[in-house]
């Protein structure tokens, strides 16, 4: 089932966080399909176009390690990939598209928040939002959600090369506001011009201990 296994190390190191390796291990839609790892893991979350595949396959240095799709709500299982041997990647089914099946919307939220509550593996969550709009109420639901639950969380404003510089701090101000934070808890990030990859990848390295 593996979709890219090869050995594939990044041309620079952040801090001693390198990742040279990536592999998908399995998909699941309840407890009892989770890999049997005690390696720590970083989920992803966000709404189901906001570019999620594209943040982890930027991070990871890999095009095609997540698949990505131009039909949001594409993705519904849990994500499982292996990276450096050493912790997992999470990609969690996004969430806010309404033209998917009353039933399908209706299974996310339980399958999410069960892996949420119950995974003694997870270090936190990195969630994803647009830049360009401002954070969702279902955005902002998560948010609450993970915060009141005691689990990390780093706020991502991605596709920051879709606009320019001038509008960033604004933007990220009116989504502070919104989520009750400082702008500068954010990271700016786009997959494009790889902004906000190291400094995703320290935060990421901290958050797991590594």
């Amino acid at each position: 089932m593996n979709r890219d296994t090869e050995a594939h190390p990044a041309p620079g190191q952040v801090g001693e966080l390198a990742i040279s390796s990536a592999e998908f291990i399995t998909s699941a839609s309840r407890s009892g399909q989770y890999p049997s790892s005690d390696l720590p893991e970083m989920a992803f979350a966000g709404r189901s176009n906001v570019g999620k595949s594209s943040l982890i396959n930027c991070l990871v240095q890999r095009r095609k390690l997540v698949r990505t799709s131009r039909t949001p709500g594409r993705t519904q299982l849990i994500n499982f990939f292996q990276i450096n041997s050493a912790f997992m990647f999470v990609d969690l089914p996004g969430y806010g598209y309404a033209k998917v099946s009353e039933s399908v919307r209706a299974t996310w939220g339980p399958m999410v928040e069960t892996y949420l509550t119950s995974r003694e593996n997870l270090r936190g969550v990195v969630q994803i939002m647009d830049l360009r709009h401002p954070p969702t109420p279902e955005d902002l639901s998560l948010w609450n959600w993970l915060r009141d639950k005691n689990i990390p969380a780093v706020p991502i404003l991605t596709k920051a090369d879709k606009l320019s510089r001038t509008k960033w701090k604004p933007l990220c101000q009116a989504a502070g506001r919104i989520l009750g934070i400082s702008p500068s808890e954010f990271i700016l990030f786009s997959t494009e011009t790889k902004q906000g990859r190291d400094q995703l990848l320290l935060k990421i390295k901290e958050l797991m201990a590594l």
